[in-house]
């Protein structure tokens, strides 16, 4: 039997308070607020926090096997999962897998994940989910959806905080909520229709499944994780099932920050186990194109591994308001920002093949001889001299502080026009690194600022997106 050793979260800094979208258009807000990706982030980098956060205090050569899941992956051809692996420095001999095109592409990694370490294929998978889906302006799905991720560590070896008993799956073929090839923004049919038909009808049938599967009243279960487009669809549902919305539900965390797409349902799991305890009865269960139900049963390790984790609740009290709703278009590309300076570098691929030790898995090199440790790689030491003489070592992973820094005024964009160029000194041996810091207050940056690596988006250049690490505070 396989389960879960681990998970994690990742929550973009920004919040969008509704009101200030309802403001925009004249229109009532739904109320609360939703998280908003930064113009430098996507799916492949809040996947790649969540990941982080998941194997906190973790052996990552132990990890073979990462399955990424979207429906709002940057690439067409290309995999993601190999380029999160990547930044997350795992070891190459992995199996990668992305999925997508549903909002049950989480649970569908998870399945399979499940079914790899079940059959031996593979001994420790981490799944990891992220989407940042975009409504139509003014429609009720602008306020409601969310940007995050979060990613899951399953093993049928080592102590897991919650071992998966049962799953139950059904599919079903409809329109209700999707997107064609050529589109940016979520279509829709009839609310009354996709609720009654789609949601209530397909989440039933599989949780109902489930229940009767594993001989399980609605009462021995500790929470409920359903995943839904509204707290009330998600209460309504609980009330049909025989489960209890004051006791018994998981909060849907759309209050705070929106429903975010496929990876919502194993967010709200990761929730749950924040604050879970031995022997509690998880009901999971996600919904697209049918559904995914899951009976999860906490172990007495889940309080051990949520010492140096962020989380959910972590990343959720960590945050800072958008000012305008503006902004918020401009940072999904709605509306197009007067450019920066452009960069005058020109993207290569055998280039950042050549280099990815240290452009995608921020190695630095520390010289066997003297132990000075340099970023990026260096062939010859600059310290003693000694050539091809060193081990790498990752800086990913390490805090450091603000050593010097400027304020660039021409190369932003209109709606982020001041770029803060910095050397920070890693803990690592004071290795100094030249980055761009993000996700700050140009006008609180200060010498000596603690600040941790962050797996950003730079700029679209020769048809490619290129990626590289920033500074951050220390959220």
């Amino acid at each position: 039997m396989s389960g879960i050793i681990s998970y994690g979260a990742y929550v973009p800094l920004w919040r969008l308070s509704r009101d200030a979208i309802g403001a925009a258009w004249g229109r009532p807000s739904l109320g609360g607020e939703r998280s908003i990706a930064n113009n430098d982030e996507d799916t492949v980098t809040m996947a790649i926090e969540a990941v982080l956060d998941c194997l906190a205090g973790i052996d990552r050569n132990s990890v073979d096997g990462l399955y990424f899941a979207s429906t709002t992956a940057p690439f067409r051809e290309k995999q993601c999962a190999t380029l999160v692996a990547g930044a997350a420095d795992l070891k190459p001999e992995i199996v990668t897998a992305d999925f997508g095109n549903s909002l049950r592409a989480g649970t569908t990694a998870l399945r399979a994940a499940l079914d790899a370490v079940n059959s031996g294929s593979a001994q420790n998978i981490i799944v990891t989910a992220a989407d940042c889906r975009l409504g139509y302006p003014r429609s009720d799905y602008e306020q409601n959806f969310g940007d995050a991720a979060t990613a899951l560590l399953v093993s049928k070896n080592g102590k897991p905080v919650a071992n998966v008993k049962a799953s139950y799956t059904i599919s079903n073929e409809m329109y209700d909520v999707w997107r064609l090839d050529k589109d940016t923004f979520v279509q829709s049919w009839e609310d009354r229709f996709i609720i009654e038909h789609g949601y209530i009808e397909n989440m039933s049938k599989a949780i109902s499944g489930l229940m009767k599967k594993q001989n399980l009243a609605a009462g021995s279960v500790t929470k409920a994780v359903l995943y839904a487009p509204t707290a009330r669809t998600q209460q309504q549902l609980a009330r049909q099932l025989g489960f209890d919305p004051k006791t018994q539900l998981q909060d849907l965390l759309v209050n705070n920050l929106g429903v975010c797409g496929c990876a919502h349902s194993l967010l709200l799991l990761a929730a749950a186990l924040e604050d879970a305890k031995e022997s509690d009865k998880l009901l999971v269960a996600s919904y697209g194109d049918g559904s995914d139900a899951f009976l999860i049963e906490v172990t007495a390790e889940v309080d051990k591994i949520k010492t140096g984790k962020r989380g959910v609740k972590g990343f959720l009290a960590s945050k800072r308001m958008l000012p305008t709703y503006e902004r918020y278009l401009s940072y999904r590309g709605i509306l197009e920002p007067q450019p920066g300076e452009s960069f005058r570098l020109f993207p290569s691929a055998s280039v950042s093949w050549r280099e990815r030790n240290w452009s995608l898995r921020f190695h630095g090199s520390k010289c066997k001889n003297c132990g000075l440790v340099t970023f990026p790689i260096q062939r010859v030491c600059y310290q003693c001299q000694s050539k091809d003489n060193y081990d790498e070592v990752r800086l990913s992973d390490k805090k450091g502080k603000v050593f010097t820094f400027s304020l660039d005024n021409l190369a932003g964009r209109s709606d982020d026009p001041i770029i803060p160029q910095m050397v920070i000194e890693s803990e690592l041996e004071n290795a100094r690194i030249y980055c761009v810091m993000t996700d700050c207050d140009p006008k609180e940056i200060k010498i000596n600022m603690p600040v941790e690596m962050t797996f950003r988006k730079i700029y679209e250049g020769a048809g490619m997106y290129n990626y590289f690490w920033k500074c951050r505070p220390i959220r």
